[in-house]
């Protein structure tokens, strides 16, 4: 089986319709071929985690998945190898761009070979990431239950960390967690 993240682009969905749009999903490329894990819904796109066996053409089950609502993208999933730097402004840009299940992956692998307070800073964005993922499919509280482990991360790291300001990051999150409003924001 081969791993796609499959983005439409969000005309009218919000993360309340997350359950509907995977049901949906799932009857539009129903069988052996095609298995569809997860639907994630962020202001930019409806996020399809698919899997698919080699068989199968990932441009037929596009075709099927766009009577939901307009293609923005897809991307095979495969194990990435890139320099820290270049990861990590892989990541802040998947981040700022909604694709937070990307962004948490990408920085997954510059935080496995960190240490120290780099590794409790990358923890704490990976962390952010994973809460807004559970946003995305309208779980709030799983979500605040992950930014308060995120800021049990990044409670006393500060400054910039390759241009995230970590103090911005901190302060958004404990935001959100006091007021219990989730707002998604930029890194």
């Amino acid at each position: 089986m081969q791993r796609y993240m499959i983005h439409l682009q969000n005309r009218s969905h919000t993360s309340k319709d997350a359950t509907v749009l995977l049901y949906m999903a799932r009857e539009l490329v129903e069988g052996d071929e095609v298995v569809v894990r997860d639907a994630r819904v962020s202001k930019k796109y409806v996020e399809f985690d698919t899997s698919i066996s080699d068989s199968a053409a990932i441009g037929d089950i596009v075709d099927r998945l766009k009577s939901i609502s307009p293609l923005a993208s897809y991307e095979h999933i495969v194990e990435h190898h890139m320099e820290k730097d270049q990861a990590i402004k892989h990541a802040v840009q998947l981040f700022n761009d909604e694709k937070y299940w990307g962004a948490h992956e990408a920085l997954e692998s510059v935080w496995k070979t960190a240490s120290g307070n780099e590794k409790a800073i990358l923890n704490g964005i990976i962390l952010v990431a994973a809460a807004f993922v559970h946003d995305e499919k309208n779980e709030p509280e799983i979500c605040l239950s992950i930014l308060r482990r995120a800021m049990k991360k990044l409670d006393g790291q500060g400054g910039l960390y390759h241009g995230i300001d970590v103090d911005g990051v901190a302060e958004l999150t404990t935001k959100i967690i006091n007021s219990g409003k989730i707002e998604r924001f930029t890194i």
